[in-house]
Order: structure tokens, then C-alpha cells, then sequence
């Protein structure tokens, strides 16, 4: 790795640093990492990683029929059991670790549905060349948590989800893990000059350290940390002492080769 002569960019946003939103008269309830443009507090699209919501529904709750186009919409269930129904004739449901990806196309209309006593699930739309995915046929798939790669190291479980030989395949650029690491280990990142990671906190508390300044960020439950490196560095992220830490990470190119919707398209 080429040494580091300027520290990273990183920013913490908790969850009240969050845009939030509800659905089906609250009985869906959500938090936004990256939020929309009328959203307010939540920070900009992140290259081609445009909008990450995290639902929670304590019951049945319902999100209407609703359309799309063009962008690659996944959703992840972390807890409980999620619903989709699509005018392409899709009906299906998928548990804890199961995903739904929607590259919309040329458009598709789709309503979701949580099932169960408590149900929580991340929305994450990504932007590819839209002027071209507009153009293309809309499709669905969806995956159970069996179907990804999951690999352990030094008491690190790194679960592939997009990259890394996970079956989901989309047109953006993205690399995506769900990440577990247990009391007393740490996991080790390396980040190439102009890339971005986005890192929610899925379970435990922790701190992010920039590698190069041993600068150190404070991590708790549904925090959003955005690190982007101008020059290529690391970062480690570490639990505390009692309790294991898990995250979901995103890396993404920080800028793309065509145009993006929040830049003037």
C-alpha cells in the first residue's frame, strides 16, 4: 500500500444526525443514512450509492404499489421476513439475510410488506448510467442467506452480499459485506485512493481508526461513519471488550465516468 501522507475523511452521523420516514401510518418507521434530496440532514449520494434507508415494523406493515425506474433497488432483511410483490408477477418473500435486488429498467412497479412480530431491513438503491439502464428490460431476483459466501478470519465473519463471489450481480460499481467481529479482534481495511466506504452499525459499539493517524471514532448501534480517502490508506474498526461488533460496509468508487441524478441530470 502507498504510504499515507494525509489523513482520511471520515464522518459520523448517529441516528439523529439521520433523515427519517414512516409508511403505512407509522407502523414502518425508518432512519436514513443517505436520505433523498428533500430529506434534509442526511449527507449526499456517495458515488453511485445513492439512498440507504433502514426500516423497522413492530407487525404486519405495508408499503403501497409504487413505481421505479432505472435504478438497482436492493433490499436486505436483518431481522424477521419481508414481502414483494412487482407488476412483472413477482410474489415473494425472503427472511433474515435474504435479499430482493430490482434493477428497475425501463420501469416496474413494486409494493413491500413486512411479516411477523418485528421485522427490520435495509433499502439500498445504487445508481448505474442511467441514461442506459432506462433503456433496459426490468428484472427481480432475490437470494437467501444461504446462497452468499461467508468466510471467517482471525474471529472476523465477513458475509459477501455484491463482490467478493456473492450472487448479486448489478451494474454500479459496488462492493458490499455484512460483517461480524467478535469481542477483542479488529478488522483491517485497506482503501484505495478515491474510493468511499459507508459503514452502518448493525449490533454492538466500537471505534473506526484511521490507520495512519490512529485519529479515533466512537461507534454505537445505527451509526452511519463515511470514509473516503483522497490518497489510499486504512481503517480498523474494532468492538468493545464484552460484546461483538457488526456492521454492514459499502465501498464505492467516489466519483463515475457518467453522469449522477443529484449532479444536474
Amino acid at each position: 500500500m502507498k504510504e499515507q501522507t494525509k489523513p482520511l475523511e471520515i464522518s459520523i452521523y448517529p441516528p439523529e444526525a439521520q433523515a427519517v420516514g414512516q409508511f403505512d401510518g407509522g407502523r414502518i418507521t425508518e432512519i436514513k443514512p443517505i436520505g433523498f434530496p428533500q430529506d434534509g440532514p442526511a449527507p449526499r449520494h456517495l458515488g453511485p450509492l445513492f439512498y440507504w434507508a433502514w426500516a423497522t415494523a413492530k407487525g404486519y406493515g405495508r408499503i403501497g404499489l409504487h413505481p421505479h425506474q432505472a435504478f438497482e433497488i436492493m433490499s436486505y432483511a436483518i431481522e424477521g421476513e419481508i414481502g414483494h410483490y412487482d407488476t412483472l408477477g413477482t410474489r415473494s418473500r425472503v427472511k433474515a439475510g435474504g435479499v430482493q435486488v430490482m434493477q428497475t429498467g425501463s420501469g416496474v412497479s413494486h409494493e413491500e410488506e413486512t411479516v411477523g412480530d418485528h421485522t427490520e431491513f435495509f433499502q439500498i438503491w445504487f445508481e448505474p448510467n442511467l441514461r442506459e439502464a432506462i433503456t433496459r428490460t426490468p428484472t427481480y431476483r432475490e437470494f437467501s442467506h444461504e446462497d452468499f459466501p461467508v468466510e471467517t478470519r482471525d474471529r472476523v465473519t465477513l458475509k459477501h452480499v455484491i463482490g467478493g463471489g456473492a450472487p448479486v450481480t448489478i451494474e454500479a460499481e459496488v462492493a458490499m459485506q455484512d460483517i461480524l467481529i467478535q469481542p477483542g479482534y479488529r478488522f483491517d481495511r485497506e482503501l484505495p485512493a478515491n474510493r468511499t466506504l459507508a459503514i452502518v452499525v448493525i449490533d454492538g459499539k466500537g471505534v473506526l481508526v484511521d490507520e495512519a493517524t490512529q485519529g479515533t471514532h466512537y461507534l454505537e448501534p445505527r451509526y452511519f461513519a463515511v470514509v473516503h480517502a483522497g490518497e489510499a490508506g486504512a481503517v480498523s474498526l474494532q468492538g468493545e471488550a464484552d460484546s461483538p461488533l457488526r456492521i454492514a460496509l459499502i465501498d464505492v468508487p467516489a466519483k463515475v465516468n457518467y453522469p449522477l441524478y443529484r449532479e444536474g441530470r
